[in-house]
């Protein structure tokens, strides 16, 4: 250890995780050494830059709790998140996107052709499409869970006064594969910039926006599970997301429609706004 310098430091501290049992691990580690060391010095940065890091990374444990994770959100809005998503998602599948805070286990269930509107304000929209292996063949029994934010921008959770859910179900394809249900038109929302992470947003001149969204969680036994978003192509947000999350093949129109035999069965005012979507599991393997 006495011959430590610049020059032979990253290699010292690499040298320090071969003995790890898990060889993941010591892949991890080994790289992560040698990019933090790179960092600091193609940065050349100071002693009050280090500190500076450090506190940054205390204050957001400090104001992380059990419903928010800063960490989190650091790795949104640094684009690490979306990272993984792109080198993890499968070949042959609908692209993936960030899960986001909000998900619920065990949301209430909702046959295909339900309403999550239930008499609340907003723009009334059909949203349907069907799930496909690869060969495009419908895979009937999908699981999907799907959870968006109301008219006023905030999902069920943010809102103290709310009693149960809003917004969120668990559907089930049905024989043809298909998913169909009524909601409102998602609205376009912050993320909390109140912390840390906010500062580093404004050192940046950048905006906590996130464009109007509907998440999709979906899963059948053989298949990939798929975490992904439904983006609206009008929304003024869905060319700078703050989390990167936007992939051009998960942006749809809302089309606006005057099918009044359609509006009746769905208990739909006419016009209406509708969105069709079809999503691809790859297969596991």
């Amino acid at each position: 250890m006495r011959s430590v310098s610049l020059d032979t430091i990253t290699e010292v501290v690499t040298k320090t995780v071969e003995g790890a049992g898990d060889a993941r691990l010591k892949e991890i580690l080994s790289v992560l050494v040698r990019h933090l060391h790179q960092i600091v010095e193609e940065a050349r940065l100071t002693h009050q830059e280090w500190e500076y890091a450090v506190n940054f990374l205390w204050r957001a444990g400090q104001i992380s709790d059990d419903s928010r994770q800063e960490f989190i959100l650091l790795s949104d809005v640094l684009g690490v998140s979306s990272t993984v998503d792109l080198v993890n998602s499968a070949n042959n599948a609908s692209e993936s996107s960030v899960l986001g805070p909000f998900y619920v286990t065990d949301p209430p269930g909702l046959p295909v052709g339900g309403d999550m509107i239930q008499g609340q304000p907003g723009q009334p929209v059909l949203v349907e499409g069907v799930i496909r292996a690869p060969d495009g063949t419908p895979l009937p029994g999908a699981v999907l869970d799907i959870w968006q934010n109301a008219d006023n921008g905030l999902y069920d959770v943010q809102e103290a006064d709310r009693d149960g859910y809003n917004l969120r179900c668990r559907m089930i394809t049905d024989d043809r594969g298909a998913y169909r249900f009524t909601t409102v038109r998602a609205k376009p929302y912050t993320v909390p910039d109140d912390g840390p992470v906010g500062d580093l947003l404004r050192a940046t001149g950048r905006h906590p926006w996130r464009p109007a969204h509907i998440h999709f969680r979906i899963s059948k036994d053989g298949y990939r599970e798929l975490i992904t978003e439904l983006f609206d192509s009008e929304d003024r947000y869905v060319d700078e997301d703050a989390v990167f999350g936007v992939r051009e093949s998960l942006v749809a129109d809302y089309t606006l429609t005057n099918d009044a035999d359609e509006a009746a069965r769905h208990g739909l005012p006419t016009p209406y706004l509708k969105v069709v979507h079809d999503f691809m599991l790859a297969p596991k393997g």
